[in-house]
């Protein structure tokens, strides 16, 4: 082994100091004037994009070859300070980020704010109106271009007062007073998909379980539900609707009363309230969809997709939500009226679904 000990009294060798890669120093505007042989007001005009200054084609593009050459990036908070706002969109959520499915709220917003050459600043403030409130001041001290405000569940919230000193939309939410600009699912036509699935396959006895708790959604998912019987011909039975829950237990304990309804078809208000249902009719001999076709609402991807057999269902659009909030507040896209913004839902159809028995004869 090759080493040396230190004799007594010998001080140990310093240890060499870790190399550290020398720090580029940022691109100047000077730079870029020096390299394409112009003034630093001639590359301030190229980069600011000014079409009226009087710059002949080939300075103007021998500046743009300097900058990137050379890697200059702008000051973007300088421009900012200039332009009296910035390329960023700030997205304030109440638990967004943390509900899987949507957090496609965050997707879509940020994919159509980059299309447009701004970035997203998100904020999940978990309910937190002390947090919500700091988010939206460091928002409006970042100038930005506006705020997206949005709500886990589509549900109808107040506008903070904060949120007031910015251009702002509501996504996944709405407010009672007039000229606030939202975009919502189409709770109604969702409803009226749903149920459509199950008509298409020739059934006509169908049930619905509904929620307990009052939303949206609730009321548009049954007014969808009516719309389609009474368009296929077929009268409203109230019999046929119940509520529960909306979640797995709600959908299980549902199960013996939905049995004496007698229906050949059910259409669950989420897709959670489907898992349990699916639970209870296992337990009482029967098959899906051999005995009784289920669809769902949602899409929860994590359930929808992986029950045995795999639910029909119609889902929430938060993706587009998102990316219809970003075009809403660049005013890229306007709503009709005082109303929001309805965004369609999609059906989903897997294999909870057959041609009813008496339909095949």
């Amino acid at each position: 082994m090759n080493s040396r000990e230190n004799k007594p009294g010998e001080a140990a060798p310093a240890a060499s100091p870790r190399h550290r890669p020398e720090r580029a120093h940022p691109v100047t505007l000077r730079d870029v004037a020096e390299a394409a042989g112009v003034s630093t007001a001639t590359v301030s005009l190229v980069v600011n994009k000014k079409k009226d200054a009087r710059i002949a084609e080939e300075t103007r593009q021998r500046v743009k070859d300097a900058i990137r050459a050379l890697g200059y990036r702008p000051n973007a908070m300088a421009k900012t300070l200039v332009s009296g706002t910035s390329r960023f969109i700030g997205l304030v959520a109440d638990g967004v980020a943390t509900t899987p499915f949507a957090g496609q709220i965050i997707h879509g917003a940020q994919d159509e704010a980059w299309k447009h050459g701004y970035a997203l600043l998100i904020a999940n403030t978990e309910g937190n109106r002390a947090l919500e409130q700091d988010a939206i001041s460091m928002m409006l001290e970042y100038k930005v271009r506006g705020i997206l405000y949005s709500t886990w569940f589509h549900r109808e919230t107040d506008i903070p007062a904060s949120l007031r000193e910015a251009d702002f939309v509501l996504v996944n939410c709405f407010a009672a007073e007039p000229g606030a600009r939202a975009v919502v699912p189409d709770e109604a036509q969702g409803g009226k998909s749903a149920t459509e699935i199950l008509l298409r396959h020739g059934h006509r006895r169908i049930a619905f379980i509904n929620a307990t708790i009052p939303a949206p959604a609730k009321d548009g998912r049954l007014l969808g539900y009516r719309q389609a019987l009474e368009e296929a011909g077929i009268a409203f039975d109230p019999g046929l609707v119940m509520e529960a829950y909306p979640d797995q237990e709600g959908g299980y304990g549902a199960t013996g009363e939905l049995l004496k309804r007698s229906a050949t078809a059910v259409y669950c208000y989420n897709d959670r309230m489907a898992m349990g249902l699916y639970d209870g009719l296992r337990e009482h001999g029967l098959s899906i969809p051999e005995d009784l076709a289920v669809v769902g609402f949602d899409n929860q991807e994590v359930i929808a997709a992986h029950l045995r057999p795999p639910l029909s269902t119609v889902a929430l659009p938060h993706y587009e939500l998102g990316a219809a909030g970003v075009r809403m507040l660049l005013g890229l896209e306007e709503t009709a009226g005082a109303e929001a913004a309805k965004i369609h839902c999609p059906t989903v159809e897997r294999n909870s679904v057959r041609v009813a028995a008496r339909a095949k004869t």
